[in-house]
C-alpha cells in the first residue's frame, strides 16, 4: 500500500461543555456524547469547550463523570491530551486531543486576544502510519478582528513550531464561514475540502459551517456531517469528520 492509499480520518467537534439547556432545564450529554464519539469512526477526535472541572456542575449532575471530560470521552484504546483555555469561577475548560495513533508530544500556546475571551491552541504532534503528523486544535475568537490576529498567530505558530517537512492538521471551531479562512491560511499551505460547504451550527437547524479542518502535506478526501434529533440535542454544534490521504 503505498503512502496515498493510506487514510487519516479526523474528527472536529465543539461539545458545548457536556451541557445542554439553561437554567433548571438544562440536562448533562457527556455520556451521550461518549457513545456518539465511538460511533464516527475517526482515527483523531479534536474536542473544543472540554471542561476539566466544574464545581457548580459536579454537585448539581447526579451522574456528573469522576475524571475530565477528555478521558471520559476518550474510546477504548485512545489517548487523551487536554490543555485548558479558560479559568473560570466554578473550574476550566478549553481544547482536548483523543487520539487512535501514539502521541510523540504537545504543548499549548494562549491566544488570548483580550481580556473577555479566553482562548489557546493546542498542538499535539503523532505518529500516524509512520509519519509525524502535527494536529493542531483551536477555538477562535467570537470579534471578526480577534480572529484575524488569531490567524496570524497560527501561521506564525505553524512556521515556528513544526518542521516545514511535515505534515499538519489544523481543526476546531474558528467561528467563521470558510472563504475568509482559506484566503487567510493558504499563504501557511493549509487547505480544506473543496466541496460544497457543510453546516454545522446551530445544531438544530445548521446554517453555517463554523467547524474546519485544514491540512498541509495532506490530500482532503471527504467532509461529512452527521444530522438527526440525536445529533442536536447533544450540543450546539454538529461534528464535522473530514478524511485526508498521505501524499505519495
Amino acid at each position: 500500500m503505498s503512502k496515498a492509499d493510506e487514510r487519516i480520518r479526523v474528527a472536529t467537534y465543539n461539545i458545548h461543555k457536556g451541557v445542554q439547556g439553561v437554567g433548571p432545564v438544562r440536562r448533562l450529554e457527556i455520556h451521550n456524547l461518549a457513545s456518539a464519539i465511538e460511533t464516527l469512526g475517526a482515527d483523531v477526535v479534536c474536542l473544543q469547550e472540554v471542561r476539566s472541572s466544574n464545581r457548580r456542575e459536579e454537585k448539581y449532575f447526579k451522574h456528573w463523570p469522576l475524571v475530565g471530560q477528555a478521558d471520559f470521552l476518550a474510546p477504548l484504546g485512545f489517548e487523551a491530551v487536554y490543555r485548558t483555555n479558560a479559568v473560570t469561577r466554578h473550574g476550566e475548560h478549553g481544547n482536548a486531543l483523543l487520539s487512535r495513533w501514539p502521541v510523540l508530544a504537545h504543548q499549548h500556546e494562549d491566544m488570548s486576544d483580550h481580556r473577555f475571551e479566553q482562548r489557546g491552541v493546542l498542538h499535539v504532534e503523532l505518529l500516524i502510519h509512520g509519519v509525524n503528523v502535527h494536529v493542531l486544535v483551536v477555538h477562535l475568537g467570537l470579534i471578526r478582528s480577534s480572529r484575524v490576529r488569531q490567524l496570524e498567530q497560527l501561521k506564525h505558530f505553524v512556521q515556528r513550531e513544526i518542521p516545514a517537512q511535515c505534515p499538519v492538521l489544523l481543526a476546531g471551531d474558528f467561528n467563521d464561514v470558510g472563504t475568509r479562512l482559506k484566503e487567510a491560511l493558504a499563504p501557511a499551505g493549509l487547505q480544506a475540502w473543496t466541496g460544497a460547504a457543510q453546516p454545522t451550527f446551530p445544531s438544530r437547524l445548521p446554517l453555517a459551517q463554523l467547524d474546519h479542518v485544514f491540512a498541509r502535506g495532506l490530500k482532503p478526501v471527504s467532509v461529512s456531517v452527521p444530522r438527526g434529533r440525536d445529533w442536536w440535542r447533544m450540543s450546539d454544534h454538529l461534528p464535522l469528520i473530514a478524511e485526508f490521504s498521505l501524499l505519495a
